[in-house]
């Protein structure tokens, strides 16, 4: 996956923010150290003081953020985790189809309905596309919502004081389309999105995709895989019926313009690395870490 420096490892004290966003702040840190010593198994401890928090905070902190402990999560970051997401990968993906984006084995995971806009409206670079977005705090730090009438087409993060980087990386997309900024009219949507409780079969998340078709497949199939379960490059192309287009497909994954609902950060390498993420190989792990915790890893 294509890799944007968004100051990743940028781990400076939280000052006064959202609750949810000083809360990222301190498990971004952790997340870091982690990733740094979790072959020699650090204490809660050592933890805590990267964090910048008490044991006990950090271990109500990774209680109310993730559903885990710190130790569970630890094991979440793991080598011999990321493989055992990737098992059997590629049946993933035909039971994915099998059933259907909304059908019954998806009991932990967003439920999303999707459109792709006309090639024609790419190519045009988004001209005569208003799109409307917002900041709202997030599990991940800040997220840029962007929509349409039809619905999200786009949804990036940031860490504190990259926030305007990030929405000119996303403008860079579609840069003729008309940008207004609507806090107000996003946020039902960032709640959608982030709200587990507003995760219901009966009423989809709508997305727009906005992108080339090749790039459409590969988004599309990335829908496909279920919360807790990863797959790897060489699957998507092979499902795409276009096996060696793994290194396009990568490039694609990169480009995808709705992070999170269009679950880029479960695309694996085949030995389980995490390889890069558009927004920082620290956020694709709290994203996997917090997934896990979704999904009953305790």
């Amino acid at each position: 996956m294509m890799t944007l420096a968004i100051h990743d490892q940028r781990l400076a004290k939280p000052g006064p923010q959202h609750a949810a966003l000083r809360d990222y702040d301190s498990v971004r840190r952790a997340i870091a150290f982690i990733s740094e010593h979790w072959r020699t198994q650090p204490t809660i401890e050592s933890m805590a003081d990267a964090a910048g928090v008490t044991p006990d905070e950090l271990h109500h902190l990774f209680r109310r953020w993730a559903s885990l402990t710190p130790k569970a999560f630890m094991q979440a970051l793991t080598l011999d985790h990321a493989k055992g997401l990737l098992r059997d990968s590629a049946s993933v993906l035909d039971a994915a189809l099998d059933s259907g984006l909304s059908g019954p084995g998806r009991l932990h995971d967003l439920f999303v309905t999707h459109e792709a806009m006309s090639p024609g409206e790419w190519k045009n670079g988004g001209a005569g596309m208003t799109l409307r977005y917002g900041f709202h705090p997030s599990p991940f730090g800040t997220a840029i919502v962007i929509a349409t009438g039809r619905g999200l087409a786009g949804l990036a993060f940031a860490d504190p004081g990259d926030e305007q980087t990030a929405f000119a990386d996303m403008k860079r997309r579609w840069p003729n389309a008309t940008y207004v900024e609507d806090t107000d009219g996003t946020t039902a949507l960032a709640q959608r999105v982030f709200d587990t409780r507003l995760w219901r079969p009966d009423q989809p998340l709508r997305v727009v995709l906005i992108g080339t078709d090749f790039e459409v497949r590969v988004w599309e199939t990335l829908l496909k895989i279920p919360m807790g379960r990863a797959v790897c490059y060489s699957d998507i192309a092979n499902k795409i019926s276009n096996p060696k287009a793994s290194r396009a497909v990568g490039a694609a994954v990169g480009r995808n313009p709705v992070s999170f609902v269009v679950p880029c950060h479960r695309a694996l390498g085949k030995s389980g690395a995490l390889t890069g993420y558009h927004w920082g190989v620290t956020r694709k792990q709290a994203m996997l870490g917090w997934e896990a915790g979704q999904v009953g890893l305790h």
